[in-house]
């Protein structure tokens, strides 16, 4: 008899803001052993028990990617698609756990991270770089919140009107391709396959384009955490 995982609501972890530090043992708890977990040890029994807890954790990952896949990137995929290699990510990966969080936790995010990755990769397969750069599909282009102060509407309108000057003025084409598709979220490897280039080609790119940003908006007398402040 499959047995359902109670810490079904278990909150969906946000892949852009998670790292390490944020699975780590709470203050005053004691450091505890990953391969000690009650799932870990069934991942790693018998056949037997091992294809139930693969098929119980399965389904868990669905129900929580459901949630999490639904409103990213118009839903181009389904949990189904995604969840096969998650677990074996998983699997690959439990010597990584060290307990100190929920295992359902982590194998979540696990799974997440591996169903955004594909989720971006599909989502922008057809999507041309130069749609990305024209003026008419700018990702610099904003909607200020009506309910904004007036102020601030306007100091983020002018900070987006700044970097966008900026970019069309500074940068060099094939830097303002790179620019402006990483900030559309387009991933390093698709914008390199697009630009008939590779990883570290795109990299270098972007970075010397944010290096000539950085100084051209302190050069308007914006400075980096006034961007952030504006738009937090």
């Amino acid at each position: 008899m499959t047995r359902r995982i109670k810490d079904v609501d278990t909150p969906i972890p946000n892949p852009e803001n998670i790292g390490p530090e944020c699975l780590d043992t709470p203050n005053g708890a004691e450091e505890a052993d990953g391969s000690q977990d009650p799932w870990v040890i069934r991942l790693r029994g018998e056949p037997e028990i091992r294809d139930a807890a693969l098929e119980e954790l399965r389904e868990f990952l669905v129900r929580g990617l459901a949630k999490s896949m639904s409103h990213r990137y118009n839903a181009c995929l389904q949990p189904d698609d995604v969840v096969q290699d998650a677990l074996i990510k998983i699997l690959e990966s439990l010597d990584q756990f060290a307990g100190r969080s929920r295992f359902t936790t982590w194998a979540m995010t696990v799974a997440v991270r591996i169903g955004i990755s594909q989720m971006r990769r599909k989502y922008f397969d057809d999507v041309s770089i130069d749609s990305l750069t024209s003026e008419d599909q700018s990702p610099m282009q904003i909607a200020i919140d009506e309910t904004d102060d007036p102020g601030d509407q306007m100091d983020r309108q002018s900070m987006v009107e700044t970097l966008q000057r900026l970019i069309d003025t500074t940068l060099t084409e094939k830097q303002q391709k790179a620019m402006r598709s990483n900030l559309s979220g387009m991933p390093v490897e698709v914008i390199a396959e697009k630009m008939g280039t590779n990883r570290n080609a795109i990299y270098k790119l972007v970075h010397d384009a944010r290096i000539k940003l950085k100084r051209g908006l302190e050069q308007s007398g914006i400075q980096a955490e006034d961007i952030a402040t504006a738009f937090a």
